[in-house]
Order: C-alpha cells, then sequence, then structure tokens
C-alpha cells in the first residue's frame, strides 16, 4: 500500500509546484495601460416650436385640451401673454392674457412630452367683423390683428365704405397710426365739376380841383400865393388835362389850374371751366397767367441782381369730390378771382410791385348729381370821397370851390359762381366734337375783297337741324 501511493503523492507535489510557480509569475509587476476617457452624452431637444400645433387666442377667451396621458408638468414661456389651467389629470384650459406670442408644453410623469401649441394671444375680431359686414354688406373685408395693431384688407363698391372701415377699426384700436388700410375700391366713380364763375365790377369816378397861383401887391407889399389841392382818395389826378386861365394887371397876376374829370367804367368777368377727377382726387384749374415780383436783391461789387418769382392771378378752381352713394357726391369747392391792381403797390429799389385784388369762396356741400350748388351774394361796395383846400377858404359858399378838390370814387363788385357736379362714364371718340369743326381758311379773293376770314361749312355726318315752330306755352309770365 505504502509504495503504491509514493507515485501519487509525487504527481499532486508536481502539480502543486507548478501552480505556485503560475501564481508568482502573476504576481510579478507589469505596465498599466491608462484608460481612454468616457464619451460625453448626447443632447436630445425634447420640446421645441417645429412640433407645436398653432392656436390663435383673443384676450380673455379660452380654449379646452384634452391630452392622451396624465399630465405630470406643465410649462408656459410667458405667463403674461397666456396661462395653462389643469383641471384634471388629461385635461387643460389655455387663457389668452395679452397680445403677444409664447408657447406651452405638457410632460408626463417621465419627463416625455406629450403635447406642445405655440399660442398666439390676438384681438378678438368678431365682433368688428360682423360690424363691417352690416356696413359693406355688398363688399369683401378681410380684418386680421396685426401685433399691436389690425390690417385691413379686400374690396368695396364706395368710397364711403372704406372709410366707415377705417374709423371703426380706428376707434376699436384706439390709435389710427396703428391701423393699416389696404382696402381697395372697385371701379371708382369720375365726377364731372361744371362751373360758371361770373363777375361785374362797376366803377364811377368824379375828380374836381382848382389850384391857384399868382402876385398881388399894393405899394411895397407883396402876396405870393399858391394853392395845391391833391386828389387823396385816388392818390392821383385821373387825367394830366388842365384848363387855365388867368388873370394880369401890371405887376398883378393870378393863375387858376382846373382840372376835372369823370369817369364810369364796368368789367366783366366770366369763366366756364370744366373738370373731371376721379373720386377722392383733387382738380386744379386756372384761367390767368402769372406776374414776376422781386422776392430778394443780392448785390455784389456794387451790381445788384434781383431774384424773381412768379405769383398766380385770375380764375382759379380746385375741387375734391367724394361719390357717396349711387348719385350723392360729398363736394369740397375751393374758388378764388384775383387781378392785379396798383391800389397798395409796393415800390421799392427802382421795382413795382403790383397788388392783388382777390375774391375767394371755399366750402364743402353734399349735393346730388346734375344739382346745382350757388355761391352768391358776394356783393361788395366801396365808396371814397375826400377835399382838400384851403382852410377857411374852402367853406365859403360857391367862392370856395376855387380853393379845394373833391375826389368821389364808388365801386360796385358782384361775383357768383355756379357749381354742378356729374357722375360720369366715358363715351366713344366718335361722340365727341372739337371746336374747330367746319373751320377752313376763307380764300385770298374772299378775303381780300369780301373782308372774310374763315368760311364754315356743315359737319360731315351731322343732318342738318329741323326747322320748326314753337308748340304750347311760351313767353313770360307776368304775376
Amino acid at each position: 500500500m505504502m509504495a503504491s501511493s509514493t507515485p501519487i503523492r509525487t504527481a499532486l507535489m508536481a502539480v502543486l509546484t507548478v501552480v505556485a510557480m503560475g501564481a508568482v509569475v502573476s504576481a510579478a509587476p507589469r505596465e498599466v495601460k491608462p484608460k481612454a476617457p468616457a464619451r460625453s452624452g448626447v443632447v436630445d431637444l425634447v420640446s421645441s416650436e417645429s412640433n407645436s400645433v398653432p392656436i390663435p387666442l383673443g384676450i380673455g377667451k379660452s380654449v379646452v385640451v384634452d391630452l392622451p396621458r396624465d399630465v405630470k408638468d406643465v410649462l408656459v414661456a410667458d405667463p403674461k401673454i397666456a396661462n395653462a389651467v389643469i383641471r384634471s389629470a388629461r385635461r387643460a384650459y389655455l387663457i389668452g392674457v395679452k397680445v403677444g406670442q409664447t408657447n406651452v408644453f405638457f410632460f408626463d410623469a417621465h419627463g416625455q412630452q406629450i403635447a406642445g401649441f405655440d399660442i398666439a394671444v390676438k384681438r378678438d375680431l368678431n365682433g368688428l367683423r360682423a360690424a363691417l359686414q352690416h356696413v359693406a354688406p355688398d363688399g369683401a373685408i378681410q380684418i386680421e390683428g396685426l401685433g399691436e395693431g389690425v390690417m385691413l384688407s379686400g374690396s368695396v363698391a364706395t368710397p364711403t365704405e372704406a372709410q366707415q372701415a377705417f374709423d371703426m377699426a380706428t376707434r376699436l384700436v384706439g390709435d389710427e397710426k396703428k391701423v393699416l388700410n389696404s382696402i381697395t375700391v372697385r371701379g371708382r366713380d369720375q365726377v364731372m365739376l361744371k362751373v360758371t364763375v361770373a363777375e361785374v365790377q362797376r366803377d364811377v369816378a368824379k375828380q374836381l380841383g382848382v389850384n391857384l397861383s399868382g402876385s398881388l401887391g399894393y405899394g411895397t407889399t407883396v402876396l405870393n400865393f399858391n394853392t395845391d389841392s391833391p386828389f387823396s382818395a385816388s392818390g392821383q389826378a385821373l387825367s394830366n388835362t388842365a384848363i387855365t386861365p388867368g388873370w394880369m394887371n401890371g405887376a398883378n397876376s393870378v393863375q387858376a389850374t382846373v382840372r376835372a374829370m369823370e369817369r364810369a367804367g364796368v368789367i366783366r368777368t366770366l369763366a366756364e371751366p370744366n373738370m373731371t377727377a376721379i373720386s377722392g382726387e383733387s382738380a386744379t384749374f386756372l384761367a390767368g397767367g402769372e406776374f414776376p415780383i422781386v422776392s430778394s436783391v443780392n448785390c455784389q461789387a456794387g451790381v445788384c441782381t434781383p431774384s424773381i418769382e412768379f405769383k398766380k392771378f385770375g380764375v382759379s378752381l380746385n375741387f375734391t369730390p367724394v361719390v357717396l352713394s349711387e348719385g350723392r357726391i360729398s363736394l369740397k369747392v375751393i374758388t378764388e378771382v384775383s387781378e392785379l391792381s396798383t391800389e397798395g403797390a409796393l415800390t421799392q429799389a427802382n421795382f413795382t410791385i403790383p397788388s392783388l385784388r382777390t375774391r375767394r369762396a371755399d366750402t364743402t356741400v353734399e349735393i346730388s348729381s346734375g344739382g346745382t350748388l350757388a355761391m352768391a351774394g358776394m356783393i361788395q361796395e366801396q365808396t371814397k370821397q375826400a377835399m382838400n383846400g384851403v382852410p377857411g377858404l374852402m367853406q365859403v359858399p360857391i367862392l370856395g370851390t376855387l380853393f379845394k378838390s373833391r375826389d368821389y370814387i364808388n365801386r360796385q363788385t358782384e361775383l357768383v359762381v355756379l357749381v354742378t357736379p356729374y357722375v360720369v362714364r366715358a363715351v366713344a371718340r366718335k361722340d365727341l366734337s372739337r371746336p374747330d369743326d367746319g373751320f377752313a381758311d376763307a380764300s385770298d379773293p374772299s378775303s381780300a375783297l369780301l373782308g372774310r376770314l374763315n368760311r364754315i361749312y356743315g359737319v360731315a355726318g351731322r343732318p342738318p337741324e329741323p326747322r320748326g315752330g314753337w308748340r304750347g306755352t311760351f313767353g313770360f309770365i307776368l304775376d
């Protein structure tokens, strides 16, 4: 038994020796390599506007949102713009507070996004939309919120409807600068204005004056006298024509200069301009001219150069029509009649600047198409009378006429303006005529022998007007 156990013990000892040697080898020191740094985590964008649902809200309005999972957390970017109220685990209310934009996100218990909403809080325009529909039932007006203001777009039939829509939006916003009006008017009407300007001026002037000059002597006493009586009402004598009788006896002489003038005149001014303008636009007419005036004088090295400006005068017209409805027109009319005058003229630096006598009328009325507005009653009457002479002597009856002058002026002016607007449409060219239709120059023999300036033929294609008698009642009716 002992002999057989010895080889087994020897084998076990060999195995243990090998194991021990391996342990010693593994326990020996070795080179350790450094570990690589751990990779950082990737940032995940959980919520953003790209996957948000846009929701428009009015101020003080709310919407109800039902969510698919239970809500654990809610995030409102700006609570001053909108607010979110959770009433149950899966139901929330979004409430608009102030005009602006913000975001709302809902999360579950694991931090995962349930839903996201892009909130745009605007003004509540439903009431204004209903009012605009009532004002312009045939129009197509759209209104949208634009920040703190609103924007109007679409089209209407008349400018009045567009103005009413703008006024209503301005009242809602409180400031017309916050209202963007992009409304267009379909088929804007055109208005033709027929104006008649008639003026009559009557002028009566009378001048009578006597200027005495002479010398009277008695012994060693000599009296020299010379009287000059001006015409202060007119500023000057109307005529240079004078009668100069005289008396002479030795050293005594008396000479009288008599100036007498009577003038009566009448001026008639007539203008009938016809103009056409689009509803809401202005048109201007002037029948007259421009006269130069010296605005300033620039002098350098003894040489003076005047600066010239031109002022308009004559019959001018400015009108702005607005078609309110079918056949009704709101009309702003400014008409003026001016002429050059020597009264009040300014003379400076050897330049004479005339004055302007102006009659002007400015009014705004509402009138039907084809109706006539009369701006009459513009009557002016001016009377001037001045007497100049030697004090005391001019008061003597009859003989006092020799020592004084009398200047009398009477002016009367009456101006009438008739305005007739028409809503007009375009016509064909063949329906129009020119002032020179049917005009032809006269032949040389006819012009030289008969004194004719032109010959007139009938207009081609136009039949002659039939000659017929009057029918019915005609003539004058006297009360």
